[in-house]
Order: C-alpha cells, then sequence, then structure tokens
C-alpha cells in the first residue's frame, strides 16, 4: 500500500510544478533564461517617480553650474578694521578749512567729473595734461608717490594711471574706516614732511587738502567726504607717482 502511494506521489508532483510554472509571465521566463532576476528587471524598467520641488534643490553633485551664485551679505568697511590711531603713528593736526571760493579749481573738477580721468583731467597744469593718457587698473593704487602712500587698511574702489615723460600720474578712489578727521591729519602730516605745501578747504560736506613741491614738480590733492559708518571716502590725485 505504501509503494502504490508513494509512486502515486512522484507521478503527480510533476505535473503540479509544471501547473504552478504555466502563470509566470513570458517576459519573465525569458529574463529566467537569461539568468536576470525577473524582480529586479520589473524594478528597472519601472517608471522612476520624481518630486520636481526637490529635484531642483539638488545639485551637490552636478557638472553644469548653478543657475545663479550663492550669495552672501558683504561687510562693512569697518568690520574687521583696525580703527586704532595707534599704528598710524605720530600725526601733526591739519589746519581748520578756509570756506572754498568761486574761482577754486579743485571744487569745481569734483562738481564736473564723472570719471577718475576727468577728475585729473580737471585740475590744469601739468596734472590735466598727462590725464590725457590714464589709463584704469588696480595695479595704479600700488604706484602712489612713497611719501604719499594708500591710507593703511584702505580699500580701493577704482584706481587709474600714466607713466611717460615727465608723467607719473596716480588717480586713487578708495575708503578708510577711520573719521574725516584723522584721515585729514594723516595726509596733512605726510605732505608737509615731504616737503609739499598743504591747503585745507571746505566746499559743502566736501574736504579739499591739496598742494604742491617746488622741487620736483609734484603735486597732489585730495577729496574727502564723511561716511555715514563713521568712515571716509578718499579720492586721492597724485602727479609723482613711482
Amino acid at each position: 500500500m505504501v509503494r502504490r502511494i508513494t509512486f502515486y506521489l512522484l507521478a503527480v508532483l510533476p505535473l503540479a510544478l509544471a501547473g504552478c510554472g504555466s502563470n509566470v509571465p513570458a517576459e519573465d521566463e525569458a529574463a529566467s533564461a537569461n539568468g536576470v532576476d525577473p524582480a529586479l528587471a520589473s524594478a528597472l524598467q519601472s517608471q522612476i517617480m520624481v518630486d520636481p520641488s526637490l529635484g531642483q534643490q539638488a545639485n551637490g553633485d552636478s557638472v553644469r553650474p548653478p543657475g545663479q551664485p550663492y550669495s552672501a551679505g558683504v561687510p562693512a568697511d569697518g568690520v574687521a578694521a583696525n580703527t586704532d590711531t595707534a599704528n598710524l603713528g605720530e600725526m601733526m593736526k591739519a589746519p581748520a578749512p578756509t570756506q572754498a571760493t568761486k574761482d577754486c579749481t579743485a571744487c569745481e573738477a569734483s562738481r564736473q567729473s564723472v570719471t577718475l580721468g576727468g577728475l585729473a583731467a580737471r585740475q590744469g597744469g601739468k596734472t590735466g595734461t598727462c590725464a590725457a593718457n590714464v589709463e584704469y587698473g588696480a595695479g595704479w593704487a600700488q604706484r602712489l608717490p612713497a611719501d604719499l602712500p594708500l591710507f593703511p587698511q584702505a580699500r580701493v574702489t577704482e584706481a587709474a594711471g600714466t607713466q611717460g615723460g615727465s608723467c607719473a600720474l596716480r588717480v586713487v578712489s578708495f575708503s578708510v574706516s577711520q573719521p574725516m578727521q584723522v584721515t585729514l591729519d594723516w595726509y596733512y602730516t605726510k605732505a608737509v614732511r615731504a616737503g609739499y605745501t598743504s591747503e585745507h578747504q571746505v566746499d559743502g560736506q566736501e574736504h579739499i587738502l591739496g598742494g604742491t613741491r617746488e622741487r620736483d614738480g609734484g603735486a597732489y590733492v585730495l577729496y574727502l567726504t564723511a561716511r555715514q559708518d563713521g568712515g571716509t571716502d578718499v579720492d586721492l590725485v597724485a602727479n609723482n607717482g613711482i
């Protein structure tokens, strides 16, 4: 009896397994025949769901740069600046300004100029003549006269100049964290000790400090305006650069 049952099971079992295999889709059978997992093949062929709002933010490993640069706040001029006057050395006191007259050439030059080249051209004399060939570039800020250098920790916004023949013109626009009076005193001290004359005038809110040196024909003029943050904006024109 046991042998008959065993024989019956051995005969029926292959038929039952064949019946189960008949429900497998044709494409899965083909995948199995090629050695590919049917479940994996189905997952790869399915449509991938993407959240558009999140997809736009993913850019960490992309080759193409972002559509716009990353931005951050620009610090004020006084941030990380040394406002202590101890490092400026011993300074003389600039004389009190006189009110600019109507024939103030330097004042008129400032009011009518919109570029550094125009400011230099309106100075007249050798400075005005040299301004005809002025070129722009940040490097000119490092070529000011050795005795009238850039103010310590100044932030240069624009610079221009020309070199050739008797011309050594430098025109630099910059800002400093020091207040107006300190800036005036520092440049007044530098100019007087270098042998320049020095005249201090005021035209509205703008202070003008300028002078000449007879032995080499050097000349300079500074335009200074107080900033709302306590610092000073400066335009310096000097025709005796290095």
